[in-house]
């Protein structure tokens, strides 16, 4: 049975002297008598989806099915191409590919929901570009989605990934906290600091609404993709630095249920509040839904 907290995971892996990748692979072995090599080969395939979601709209125009969103990813990728940008372009390139997978599975593209179909864009854009940088193989792409998964496990456990319950802080939050933690250990890192990228990442995404403009998953969520992809990548380089959280990994993932839990329903998926009740997301859900 996988662990229930961060510490314990911690534990294990500093006894046993593994990575968080390895512990889930190997407790993924235990649970579903599946060999290592046919586990491997899956997350192969969910990478090869991941790379075609994360790429498709950069070169091409994708265009949600409301019309509410799309073409962002090739406008910014467009942009970076042509230099003089104020960010870098790996940020850049980052940035697009979480904009390209986010419109991708807006107009009802193949898509991975990891953990989420609305925070779909980031583990994709922050392992594939962290690894293109790094010059990484798929096998350490492979690795590094099992140390993700490894982190969600957890979060899932002690609190939620679902927008509808504990708002946008579950389900971008916990996606840039997986992806964060998973950068951190294909640069080497601990799975100690691989948690305190995660803590890092929750605490400073906490009380994030869910707020969709006429209730779909296309805006504010891909740009909030794009955010949580550059916050990921950043916290990777602030942890590897020898940066700690001073709040743990599992305390963060108990106030972000507790703070979702706190949340009117307003601001939980059901387009009630925050920007979707506002004069313009009112208007354009009257537009999109013909009301």
């Amino acid at each position: 049975m996988f662990v229930n907290t961060g510490e314990e995971l911690i534990e294990i892996c500093k006894k046993e002297n593994i990575s968080i990748a390895e512990y889930t692979i190997r407790e993924e072995i235990k649970e579903t008598g599946i060999s290592r090599e046919e586990i491997i080969e899956k997350m192969a395939k969910n990478l090869e989806v991941m790379k075609e979601s994360a790429n498709r709209g950069l070169k091409n125009k994708v265009v949600s099915v409301s019309g509410l969103i799309g073409g962002d990813a090739k406008r910014l990728y467009d942009y970076l191409e042509k230099g003089n940008t104020l960010c870098d372009k790996f940020i850049l390139k980052a940035m697009a590919r979480a904009l390209s997978s986010s419109e991708v599975n807006a107009a009802m593209g193949r898509i991975v929901a990891a953990p989420t179909a609305g925070s779909c864009g980031i583990m994709p854009a922050v392992i594939i570009s962290a690894a293109e940088k790094l010059e990484k193989s798929d096998k350490e792409m492979i690795e590094a989605l099992f140390t993700a998964s490894g982190v969600g496990i957890i979060i899932a456990k002690n609190a939620t990934v679902s927008g509808a319950e504990g708002g946008c802080q579950a389900e971008v939050g916990s996606a840039s906290a997986m992806a964060s933690a998973a950068v951190v250990e294909m640069m080497g890192g601990t799975p100690e600091q691989a948690l305190n990228a995660g803590a890092i990442i929750i605490k400073n995404i906490l009380g994030l609404v869910c707020d969709p403009i006429a209730g779909l998953v296309e805006a504010p969520c891909a740009k909030r993709n794009a955010s949580g992809t550059v916050a990921a990548l950043t916290t990777a380089d602030l942890v590897m630095s020898g940066v700690k959280s001073i709040i743990p990994f599992d305390d963060t993932v108990l106030a972000m249920y507790r703070v979702g839990k706190s949340m009117p329903c307003e601001l939980r998926e059901t387009a009630l509040g925050g920007l979707a009740s506002t004069p313009t997301g009112i208007k354009l859900r009257k537009q999109i839904l013909g009301e």
